[in-house]
């Protein structure tokens, strides 16, 4: 048995089950320490914005009380993470550390730099896949190059076969006979210091416990019509899944294999739930992080060059009413509420406020990329950098640019009752569903009836869609005319 510790270093992995590090560690016998590290500094522009701060010491604290449950405690550390690590390792002896993998590009140099520089000093170091199905260098086309359109990518993916079963959690981790300081989580000031959190703390319950039932329920009621559900905002027709695997509070493999177990169940064929929308979804994920592991300058740089040149606005009205859900367009100002007050946004609707925002306003996509980073409690910069290039024309497999979403007619059509927009925009709650999503055309005796007052108490339209239209078809053309 080995006398010395071996350090397992917490990143976006915050979970016991499925988590090679932590198998890793105990396998190797011995004492175990549970280290988290906060710098943020080292992930250089991209910090965690103020959603993902909150959600993040949320599921600290859950993870600490998940490891004194099996007999080990969290070890916390601010500052430079080699610096917090080779302190760590001389004032406990430990001659080994294990992590999982992120694949962010600042993050992938700064790892591979401080994994050799530890390797130097005579320490074990290895690093782990817990956070994708498959890595990004793993998939490749017939040309041995990235893939950049997904079916083709998706395809070659399910070809390679089951992801592996996912590990199980243990039941106890070894620790050493003194545990190492640690710095309380509230140090690490991640929750805001004025309460705006409120409606975040009331729509989730982070940590793995949650994950998991996330999971079970997606699987036992929602994934069997979500082809038709995933895109009614007025209906829970999604897993919300999505800040757990960011997070690492569950694992891809883990949402695979639960839903094989869900369609075995239900007497499903293999097929069936293999091509099944969601897991698409789920491999929509991966591309996402091929593509920002292939193409590091995708955050802020389009992938397509002739984008460079788009005569974007520079309009701060525009952004603030975008902002606020005060846009005169009920669709686009419900999902903007409803992402400031619970930091997330159903998916239908988060294509058509970005297409409102790229193609209507014409404001540059990488502003609606920086305000969903700070928003979004499931901020992720390969999801969010594909998902905003794909909106606006510019990335891998995008939809093209002269594809423009109405505003009107997708409320119309996805939430055709008005209930969404009647949760998240109040002022117009008492609107027939037929004038919900148009009330600038609505009748003024219709609209005194409401209580709505454009103008007072719901802004106008700020822009015609019609036109803003027009007018963004004829800017693409012209870098098209150039290109």
């Amino acid at each position: 048995m080995n006398e010395s510790p071996a350090i397992v270093w917490f990143r976006y992995d915050l979970r016991l089950a499925d988590n090679p590090a932590v198998q890793k560690a105990i396998a190797r016998g011995g004492p175990v320490i549970a280290l988290f590290i906060w710098s943020p500094e080292e992930e250089v522009e991209w910090q965690p914005g103020g959603a993902s701060r909150w959600w993040l010491h949320q599921s600290l604290a859950r993870l600490s009380a998940s490891l004194e449950k099996i007999g080990a405690r969290l070890v916390i550390r601010r500052g430079a993470s080699g610096t917090a690590l080779k302190s760590l390792l001389k004032e406990t002896g430990a001659d080994a550390v294990f992590w999982n993998r992120r694949y962010e590009p600042a993050l992938i140099e700064r790892d591979r730099e401080l994994k050799a520089e530890l390797r130097s000093t005579g320490c074990t170091v290895e690093t782990f896949n817990s956070a994708l199905l498959f890595e990004p260098w793993t998939v490749q086309n017939k040309s041995g190059k990235p893939f950049q359109v997904f079916t083709p990518y998706w395809k070659t993916c399910l070809a390679l076969g089951e992801p592996a079963d996912p590990l199980p959690s243990p039941r106890f981790l070894p620790s050493p006979k003194k545990h190492p300081a640690s710095v309380p989580l509230a140090t690490l000031e991640l929750e805001p210091k004025t309460d705006w959190a409120s409606g975040i703390r009331s729509a989730w319950i982070p940590g793995e416990s949650a994950a998991k039932k996330m999971l079970e329920e997606f699987c036992d009621s929602a994934f069997a019509n979500y082809g038709e559900g995933r895109n009614r905002p007025d209906q829970n027709g999604t897993s919300r899944l999505s800040p757990y695997l960011h997070f690492g509070e569950i694992s891809p493999r883990q949402v695979w294999h639960g839903l094989r177990r869900a369609a075995e169940k239900a007497g499903a064929a293999t097929a069936t739930w293999r091509n099944s929308q969601f897991l698409a979804e789920i491999g929509w994920r991966e591309f996402a992080h091929h593509l920002l592991f292939h193409f590091p300058e995708m955050p802020m740089k389009p992938l397509r060059t002739e984008f460079e040149n788009f005569p974007w606005r520079d309009d701060a009205d525009f952004l603030k009413a975008w902002q606020r859900g005060q846009t005169g367009y009920p669709l686009v100002d419900a999902g903007m509420r409803q992402l400031w007050t619970t930091g997330w946004m159903h998916n239908r609707v988060r294509m058509v406020v970005g297409s409102f925002l790229v193609k209507d306003l014409l404001l540059p996509w990488q502003e609606g990329a920086r305000w969903f980073w700070d928003t979004l409690v499931d901020a992720d910069l390969a999801n969010n950098t594909l998902g905003w290039q794909w909106i606006a024309g510019c990335g891998a497999d995008a939809a093209p640019f002269f594809r423009i979403f109405n505003p009107t007619t997708q409320g119309e059509k996805f939430d055709p009752q008005g209930d969404y927009v009647r949760r998240w925009v109040p002022e117009l709650g008492r609107l027939p569903a037929e004038w919900i999503h148009q009330p600038s055309n609505a009748p003024a005796d219709i609209l005194a009836r409401a209580g709505v007052q454009l103008g007072r108490n719901y802004p106008p339209p700020i822009i015609s869609h019609t036109i803003a239209r027009e007018v963004a078809l004829a800017a693409y053309a012209k870098i098209r005319k150039k290109s």
